[in-house]
């Protein structure tokens, strides 16, 4: 009979496996590299010439300006906006999904199980944890309305309540994805090891929260219409669109990259522990580490809280 000693000793000769090698250049790297694209990201460049230009073009006409005129031009909006905002600094960071999505495709041997299945059974995690949040999200949200910091139109100490709510959020989220990159580095215990298809709901889950601070304006254009509408049904199903909108390119991405090589490439990751850990715990780690420097610490020092070095491009 296996002791509970055995178990402890075989766990952590797994997680030994698994622990990529110069684990702390590793972290050094990742984190340098999340504070680096922190200092240099362009909110100008997403949100107005990718964004803004990407929704005016697939919409037909001026995605800020024009009224949302019905149900369907609603729905239609949220998703659109949704893809328009994928690179903004509110919703960049589900790229960090790529690795787990990875993981959660194959098998704990390490061998795809299956085109259709590799491609599908993470897909259907993520999207489950996602729509869980937006879906309740939108309802509630609709219920509260104006009530909301993220509706509000107030300041304190000159910076914007919905820019605070923002702060708050996107902090803790990516708190949250910081540590999903140490566990998967071996820094910190894994409370997902054995269990990549939970990693990947809660992935999901975290994706969905970005709704809950985002101030993407075009959101916020479509958040303020859903709460005019009274009708908490609608509110739940333009933030699911918003959401599905936000993480198309990432899944098409996985789509074509499993389809191509037929799975051949998540074998590839999945056979060696080392390797999908690295992936998965530099990309959770680099985006998690941006997602609290940008929000936390640059977003305040643009009202006056703190300082942040600006490059020429965003003075």
């Amino acid at each position: 009979m296996t002791s509970h000693l055995d178990v402890l000793r075989r766990d952590e000769a797994l997680r030994a496996a698994s622990r990529p090698r110069n684990v702390l250049l590793t972290v050094v790297l990742s984190v340098a590299a999340g504070i680096a694209l922190a200092v240099l990201w362009s909110f100008e460049l997403v949100d107005k010439e990718i964004g803004d230009n990407v929704a005016n073009t697939l919409l037909g006409h001026d995605a800020k300006q024009s009224a949302i005129a019905g149900t369907f031009a609603g729905l239609l909006f949220a998703f659109v906006s949704g893809l328009a905002g994928t690179f903004t600094a509110c919703n960049i960071a589900m790229a960090a999904a790529v690795g787990p999505l990875t993981s959660a495709g194959a098998e704990r041997s390490g061998r795809a199980s299956g085109v259709l299945r590799t491609l599908l059974r993470p897909t259907a995690y993520l999207l489950a944890g996602m729509v869980a949040v937006s879906a309740t999200y939108g309802f509630v949200g609709v219920l509260l309305g104006e009530r909301l910091p993220q509706l509000s139109t107030g300041t304190v100490g000159g910076m914007p309540v919905r820019l605070i709510q923002s702060s708050v959020v996107f902090g803790l989220i990516g708190l949250a994805l910081v540590y999903l990159g140490l566990a998967s580095l071996g820094v910190v215990r894994d409370v997902f090891a054995h269990r990549p298809t939970a990693r990947v709901v809660v992935l999901g889950a975290l994706i969905g929260g970005f709704l809950i601070g985002r101030p993407y304006p075009l959101f916020n254009k479509l958040f303020h219409y859903a709460a005019d509408t009274d009708n908490p049904l609608f509110g739940a199903a333009a933030f699911v669109l918003q959401s599905l909108g936000n993480v198309t390119l990432v899944l098409v991405v996985f789509a074509l990259a499993t389809l191509l090589t037929r799975g051949r490439y998540i074998t590839w990751l999945a056979g060696s522990p080392r390797r999908a850990a690295l992936v998965s715990g530099v990309l959770l780690l680099a985006l998690g580490v941006f997602t609290v420097v940008y929000w936390d610490v640059r977003l305040p020092s643009m009202f006056g809280f703190g300082w942040f070095p600006t490059m020429p491009y965003n003075s």
